[in-house]
């Protein structure tokens, strides 16, 4: 019986909107009639659309997606196994169990996914340290923290999926002119339908606009949402890292580090062999100024970020070069414990060296009649605990039920009242995380003061409590569940 009302409610909203495509058809060649129409081919989108089309329930709703650039590209990117790109990101164990269930992961290409299974975590001012071991907090239930992979090894992925599962009408190269609301005929009204207007004419009508293109959305700026929030003043500097070997934990049990410095953190996350990506959030100068080095000059001062005191890395970031030198001068007199830092960089590979502005934002809401926002389109977060990518995969999955939800007891899948429980669900969740980096971050960037041996005594005090630091570790990894 259940089965039966799914299919029914489904038949209903499908012949509807096949009804509206043929009416609206009339009205002009160039028009046409989605279901859901997606502006923006990052993962959130892609996942999105991946989602909809692997499940039975919404498989036959007609869906279209929008994106400037080239995807043909993108399906088809290639890079040799010693070359990775600078873009990556870490996907916890339930976000790759969600791209497992809709048939993505085993798109990607495996051998360029990294999971790891230990973070090394400490204040760069007292050396006070907190170590996630998830081998020995996590036994029964999983060892991996998380999957490191370029965001191009994700993209091409779900775009292999999406061509498998077929049925997505594709509007790549294609940019967004303008959005605006349906008119009425003598045969249809759609004068609350947004509709995309897209270079060549074309114009698509969309019973759920979904906005899953980036921080400056032109989706949200068509709701009228509001995102509020502000700029860190700091740049997020990225590079691909050779290093002397393997790490410490060696071929099968890889660890991440992170020192929180008071111009911002700095993360050396590994990758397939001794290879790592690296992350620091620091100020626009000092930025300006790492782009700039040498490649043997800026390898220095990516070591002396995990290894000298701070007062010696504040006067190399004032030099314009000679930074090798410095640096083996310095190490000459400064005591290291070696398995407490990550494994030497050797190389900096060619052309990866990149930065990037980092802010919060968070939207005043992320639904509006006929409208949701997904990813980055409703929230930016700052990169030091590696949830961006990750919460926008919890927004597709949240999203992905409340669709799944509306087709399945035959209700209009655009309006606010279908959508809310969406909005009520990710909205919390979301803000609360955000919140915490927010507060990290600024917590971190204190240098001197009675605060800075407050917090030592709190990660200290946090690193002993192991019952505690299991919990954390268990939510942070999405309750540890491994996909292998």
């Amino acid at each position: 019986m259940e089965a039966l009302l799914r299919n029914r409610a489904f038949f209903v909203c499908r012949s509807c909107t096949q009804q509206l495509q043929r009416r609206y058809m009339r009205a002009g060649p160039r028009q046409d009639v989605y279901d859901v129409v997606c502006v923006g081919g990052g993962p959130a989108g892609l996942s999105l659309l991946t989602a909809l089309r692997a499940n039975p329930v919404t498989s036959h709703l007609r869906v279209a997606l929008v994106e400037a650039q080239d995807l043909s590209k993108i399906k088809l990117w290639k890079l040799p196994p010693d070359r990775f790109s600078n873009r990556c990101s870490s996907l916890t164990p339930s976000s790759a169990l969600y791209l497992d269930r809709i048939g993505a992961w085993r798109h990607m290409v495996r051998e360029r996914i990294q999971e790891y299974q230990e973070m090394q975590v400490w204040d760069g001012v007292t050396g006070a340290r907190i170590e996630f071991d998830w081998a020995g907090a996590q036994p029964t239930t999983g060892t991996t923290i998380a999957y490191m992979t370029e965001n191009l090894n994700l993209t091409s992925g779900l775009l292999k999926r999406l061509e498998e599962l077929g049925g997505v009408s594709t509007f790549d190269n294609t940019r967004v002119e303008n959005i605006s609301y349906g008119e009425q005929t003598e045969e249809v009204d759609l004068r609350e339908w947004p509709v995309v207007h897209i270079s060549g004419g074309k114009q698509l009508a969309a019973r759920l606009l979904v906005g899953a293109d980036g921080a400056n959305s032109p989706v949200r700026s068509f709701a009228g949402i509001e995102a509020r929030g502000w700029d860190y003043n700091r740049h997020g500097v990225v590079a691909t890292l050779e290093l002397d070997g393997e790490g410490w934990g060696g071929e099968h049990t890889k660890i991440a580090y992170q020192r929180f410095l008071p111009t911002g953190p700095v993360a050396m996350l590994p990758m397939p062999g001794k290879y790592s990506t690296l992350v620091w959030s620091t100020t626009p100068r000092n930025a300006a100024l790492l782009k700039k080095l040498s490649p043997g000059n800026f390898v220095a001062m990516v070591n002396a970020a995990f290894r000298l005191p701070i007062p010696d890395l504040e006067f190399m970031h004032t030099q314009g070069s000679g930074q090798e030198d410095e640096y083996t001068w310095r190490m000459k007199h400064t005591p290291v414990d070696h398995r407490a830092v990550p494994q030497v960089v050797t190389a900096v590979q060619e052309g990866t060296v990149a930065s990037f502005p980092l802010k919060f934002r968070h939207a005043d809401t992320y639904i509006a009649e006929r409208v949701a926002l997904i990813g980055d389109a409703a929230h930016t977060v700052h990169p030091l605990a590696g949830q961006g990518l990750n919460q926008g995969q919890g927004d597709v999955q949240s999203l992905a039920k409340t669709i799944e939800y509306a087709v399945t007891h035959g209700q209009d899948t655009g309006v606010g009242m279908s959508l809310e429980s969406y909005n009520s669900e990710r909205y919390t969740a979301n803000h609360v995380l955000m919140g915490v980096c927010d507060k990290l971050h600024k917590l971190y960037s204190v240098g001197s003061g009675p605060l800075v041996p407050l917090r030592s005594f709190g990660l200290s005090a946090f690193n002993a409590l192991r019952p505690l630091k299991s919990f954390i570790m268990g939510q942070a990894a999405g309750n540890g569940i491994k996909v292998f």
